[in-house]
């Protein structure tokens, strides 16, 4: 199977459709593509929406290396657990009306859950 010199549907320019994308099209099943990769790549970015300017900023970039659409950033709150006292972090605020454990804890005690049977 040797390369392949396609013309793009949208913008009409040649790109190459290589061996190997020829042979991991035709194990999942694809067609040969009508769009060279800049095409596609912005007809999938248009689907996909970005909402950033129109709704109020949902897809910022995040420090973690991706988009956060629409989570703020995660604030830890220390705390004290309220099985063993030992200080620890959470990544929540709690609310005062439930306790709060460490993580060895929560594992241990279930997270304050009762588990109901069906």
């Amino acid at each position: 199977m040797a390369d392949k010199t396609l013309i793009c549907r949208d913008c009409g320019s040649t790109f190459t459709f290589t061996e190997g994308e020829q042979d991991f099209y035709s194990q999942k099943g694809y067609s040969d593509p009508v769009r060279c990769p800049d095409c596609r790549a912005a007809r999938k970015a248009s689907r996909s929406g970005d909402y950033g300017d129109s709704r109020g900023g949902y897809n910022s970039y995040n420090s973690y290396g991706g988009y956060s659409y629409g989570r703020s950033e995660r604030t830890m709150t220390q705390v004290v657990c309220a099985n063993c006292g030992k200080d620890t972090e959470v990544p929540f605020v709690p609310r005062g009306d439930r306790p709060v454990y460490c993580s060895d804890c929560f594992s241990t005690v279930g997270g304050g859950r009762t588990r109901s049977r069906y």
